[in-house]
């Protein structure tokens, strides 16, 4: 399954690993176990790049819960949780949406709870293409 892609999508993923590397006095993260054991209806921050229209900054920096729907070999469906700040209200990208994402991703990460198992097995207001 393919990551988002700024050109195509309008925005993408960081990889929280990354940033850690270069920053882990303060940019701490879950483990790597905590971030592949992850189950349906968990909660997991992401932090995203979104690509916006304006002069000053071509990108917005958005950190994001999204629900655990869908567990893959190697990372995760999961529904977003919140609605981006940075852009209006679309039927691409928004609350409700699958968004695919590996543990590399994650920067935090809360239990499931009755509410959030419900929208995992929900249906997403849009499928990420498989």
């Amino acid at each position: 399954m393919r990551e988002p892609d700024p050109l195509i999508d309008g925005w993408f993923l960081r990889d929280s690993e990354v940033t850690h590397e270069e920053a882990p006095d303060t940019f701490r993260i879950p483990s790597e176990r905590e971030r592949q054991s992850l189950q349906i209806g968990d909660f997991a921050k992401l932090v995203f790049e979104i690509w916006v229209d304006d002069p000053e900054e071509s990108a917005s920096v958005e950190r994001m819960w999204v629900i655990v729907s869908e567990i893959l070999k190697d990372g995760y469906i999961g529904i977003l949780d919140n609605e981006p700040f940075a852009i209006d209200k679309n039927d691409d990208f928004w609350c409700g949406s699958e968004i695919p994402f590996g543990p590399k991703h994650i920067i935090q990460i809360e239990k499931a709870d009755e509410k959030s198992t419900a929208i995992a097995h929900s249906a997403p207001l849009t499928r990420w293409p498989r």
